[in-house]
């Protein structure tokens, strides 16, 4: 059957309202016009609840990993000990980018599809015994699904060292709770083309008084990523150092609008039905899934393809059925496949992928399972109503 519409399900990027794609498309203005100023104030304050931020979000043309290369080029210099908690790809990711600024990095390595315990951190950082600058955490590891407990993390970070605590956020801000000073998070990071509801291309930094201090202070050189060009910018200016992604920021002041229409607390609470939903539609047709629930993340769902059968489920998805999804990362390519949901997804997207997988699975199987995943999904749905 020929699909005209593909029905996004990857971790990132993902689906971009209607209205947001409108906000995008209003006439292009100056970047040193005295329109711009209003609208980046009006977009760095707004970000605020959704990072959990007391200060301005910094909002820089550039992608997710970018935002990541900010955080270690501003606060890391050569020979500076850190410590990187890697439970997935992207914790091996930023580990790489500290070592290319010639940190010595202590890599926590953590089974792929479990979190980090406060205890885990608690001893590495005893072990280690070193002067750590900056300790770093992924929130939600985009290979896995899971999400690390951030709020207890930062709490040992402070109790043990004078570390800054630096969080990647890419795959979930703006689907979780996070606050930044009471979780002791001194730099959190993200993108703009996840749960932020946006295409790629913009990376936000939110950074404490105690992170202005030691990126003022870094003797690293850079250049565009140079946080303190940016803060200068707009402390003095409300404007940016370099040329900014003006369409992108009025597109990431209506998705601001949006969450504020829908109340910030409902927007967690759907995704976590979200995951609630997809979960027990998958464990119904016996679909094993990487991580276990307390560790689930509300963002995105592993699901291990330990079969013949369930190997070609990324593949029949999308050529028969219009639903794309995401497969494994480096040591986890072809083990599991991955399906987002989160920005603008809703129970019926939950529902319209439980129906592709129990269509390929009969398809795959010869063993009919229609209907069992979506009827467990609308129980899940109805307790939540």
């Amino acid at each position: 059957m020929l699909f005209q519409q593909q029905f996004l399900y990857a971790p990132g990027p993902t689906p971009v309202p209607e209205r947001v794609q409108y906000a995008m498309n209003k006439p292009m203005i100056g970047h040193r016009s005295q329109e711009f100023p209003l609208l980046l104030e009006a977009a760095a304050t707004r970000l605020k609840p959704i990072f959990g931020s007391d200060h301005p979000v910094t909002i820089i043309a550039a992608s997710g990993t970018a935002a990541l290369e900010t955080a270690a080029a501003n606060v890391l210099d050569e020979n500076d000990d850190v410590t990187v908690i890697v439970t997935g790809a992207f914790g091996d990711r930023f580990a790489s980018i500290c070592e290319t600024f010639g940190a010595n990095v202590h890599r926590l390595e953590i089974e792929w599809g479990k979190t980090c315990s406060p205890d885990e951190l608690r001893t590495f950082l005893q072990q280690t015994n070193k002067n750590m600058k900056a300790v770093i955490a992924t929130y939600c590891e985009t290979s896995t699904g899971v999400v690390n407990p951030v709020h207890e993390l930062g709490k040992i970070v402070k109790e043990m060292t004078d570390a800054l605590f630096i969080v990647d956020g890419v795959s979930c801000i703006g689907a979780v709770e996070v606050d930044m000073p009471r979780w002791h998070i001194d730099i959190l990071a993200s993108g703009s083309q996840k749960a932020l509801m946006l295409p790629p291309g913009l990376a936000f930094i939110a950074c404490s008084e105690q992170a202005r201090k030691v990126i003022a202070e870094t003797k690293t050189k850079r250049f565009y990523l140079d946080l303190n060009r940016y803060f200068s910018s707009y402390d003095n200016e409300r404007s940016t150092p370099f040329t900014p992604a003006i369409s992108l920021i009025n597109g990431a002041l209506e998705v601001c609008v949006m969450i504020e229409e829908e109340g910030l607390d409902n927007v967690i609470r759907r995704h976590q039905l979200l995951r609630s939903m997809l979960r027990e539609g998958l464990k119904t047709l016996e679909l094993p899934l990487l991580t276990n629930d307390q560790d689930a993340s509300p963002t995105i769902t592993a699901v291990m393809t330990t079969t013949d059968e369930t190997k070609k489920l990324k593949k029949l998805l999308h050529e028969k059925y219009g639903l794309s999804i995401a497969g494994g990362q480096k040591k986890l390519k072809g083990e599991i496949v991955r399906i987002g949901h989160m920005g603008y997804s809703t129970p019926y997207h939950m529902l319209k992928m439980l129906n592709g997988m129990e269509m390929a699975l009969t398809e795959l199987t010869g063993s009919s399972v229609l209907g069992k995943g979506t009827a467990k999904a609308q129980e899940v749905w109805m307790q939540h109503v």
